[in-house]
């Protein structure tokens, strides 16, 4: 009987999972509907805002200003935190009416969309901003990119350490009304300085009368808004709280939170840039950018690369004696530099993908190098044997060789794989730490030039065990 119930609630595959639906038709024939405008609002209120930023391309200028005007700056702000063209938007309204939606923003999406208008524009609206919200746009804007200053928000609720649970309620709730970061709250002390944070919950389970301080976090985690985001991002990502507190390095006092979100968009933006520099780029391409502009990031490491692959070419061509008189080796040449660039690249990899949080001892470092060593040579026996024998049975068979001989090549391929294996393994964890040495970002250290590098000593080691080995002999 329970077995025959559990086979009757089985849904069928295509009833267990959502549609994956698609609302721009339904948005779009609500703003053309001619509906007055408090109709239009109330219909749009049950769709997100990303869904309705998604339906402004589709929409004629004329029917933009009029969802403007049927939504209020409020909701618009809320839209126009979605849009990754803002600029185009706001260069379409009036100073005084773009200004009324900026307001309505986050103060650091507010920074975001102002950096994207030109100059004139931008000082137009900053002039007819509220002069509480310029103030905090000044504020963020003060701070350098890397700095998490630029990156915090003042959206947050901020009481007295000293209160009870219902005093704190009641700061909540006046506070609330203008700031919707409400799931962790902070404290501060008679100074202003940064106390500790209650977690909403906490808050709400709590008797009334209780006093606040015997529910406040006084080690929550926090950072100081002139401090580097990519040196301490890493250690926020260990914490998983909804928010982190920004203190100014003057006098501790809270100025500011950083959200998880904010946590995320950064590690997901430096590991772009990481990608970037893997891939021999200056930094991460915009799609959007000019065409001059791409090239000028690409073309720096493309002409160095050059230089090298013309040095690759160039020792390739003292060996030119060995390819005259073992034309056969050729042929699997690009075997040992293929597996040579993996190895090396595999190695480049666990590299800085361990070198993005604290420095490393001298000791750990050659443990890594060490470590990787005997990866890249255990790696290259298994598949130097595997490719010996493989290549020897093909030769013999295909060529005029006898099985001596085809052994014996085959053996040579084999040997030189295992040694370019076990050489790249080692550049591609020695090189980024050289770099991260001498101060220079290990990323730089990027696939194509570990690559390169690697080319060289696989020609090398290559070449040189045929000769040694194998020109005689044959």
């Amino acid at each position: 009987m329970e077995e025959k119930d559990k086979k009757e609630i089985i849904l069928p595959e295509e009833e267990a999972v959502l549609e994956n639906r698609d609302y721009t038709e339904e948005i779009l024939a609500v703003i053309r509907s001619g509906a007055s405008g408090e109709e239009i609002y109330e219909k749009l209120k049950d769709y997100h805002d990303n869904d309705i930023a998604e339906c402004l391309e589709f929409l004629t200028p004329e029917e933009r200003d009029s969802l403007y005007e049927a939504l209020g700056p409020e909701a618009v702000s809320d839209i126009f935190t979605y849009l990754d063209d803002v600029d185009a938007y706001i260069e379409e309204l009036e100073s005084d009416e773009a200004a009324d939606i900026i307001e309505s923003m986050d103060a650091d999406d507010a920074v975001d969309v102002l950096d994207e208008l030109e100059e004139e524009k931008r000082q137009e609206i900053i002039e007819l901003l509220d002069p509480e919200i310029k103030e905090d746009i000044e504020l963020i804007d003060s701070y350098d990119e890397d700095e998490f200053g630029s990156i915090m928000t003042t959206n947050f609720i901020v009481i007295s350490k000293d209160l009870t649970v219902k005093q704190a309620m009641r700061q909540l709730i006046n506070q609330a009304a203008e700031n919707d970061n409400i799931s962790t709250i902070y404290t501060v002390d008679e100074e202003n300085r940064f106390y500790g944070a209650i977690e909403l919950k906490e808050l709400i389970l709590a008797r009334q009368d209780t006093q606040l301080e015997s529910l406040i976090v006084t080690s929550y985690p926090y950072v100081y808004a002139n401090e580097s985001i990519s040196q301490t991002i890493e250690q926020l990502r260990e914490y998983s709280e909804d928010s982190f507190p920004v203190l100014s390095p003057e006098d501790k006092s809270l100025i500011g939170v950083i959200t998880s979100l904010d946590v995320v968009e950064i590690i997901e933006t430096e590991s772009n840039e990481d990608y970037a520099k893997l891939a021999g780029l200056s930094g991460e391409e915009d799609q959007k950018e000019p065409l001059r502009e791409s090239i000028k990031k690409r073309i720096p490491w493309l002409m160095i690369l050059l230089v090298l692959g013309m040095v690759v070419s160039t020792v390739a061509g003292l060996f030119e004696n060995v390819v005259k008189e073992l034309a056969l080796i050729v042929a699997f040449q690009s075997l040992i530099l293929g597996m040579a660039g993996n190895v090396g690249t595999q190695s480049l990899a666990v590299t800085i993908s361990t070198l993005t949080g604290d420095e490393l001892s001298f000791k750990d470092n050659m443990k890594k190098v060490l470590r990787e060593l005997r990866i890249g040579f255990l790696n290259g026996v298994l598949l130097g044997v595997l490719s010996a024998a493989v290549i020897g049975l093909y030769i013999y068979f295909t060529k005029a060789y006898t099985l001596a001989d085809s052994f014996m090549t085959s053996g040579c391929v084999g040997l030189a794989m295992c040694a370019a294996m076990t050489v790249s393994g080692f550049t591609g964890t020695f090189i980024p730490l050289v770099f991260k040495r001498l101060g220079i970002d290990p990323a730089v250290a990027s696939g194509p030039l570990i690559t390169t590098v690697n080319d060289l000593v696989a020609v090398v080691i290559y070449y040189g065990l045929a000769w040694v080995l194998l020109l005689g002999a044959l």
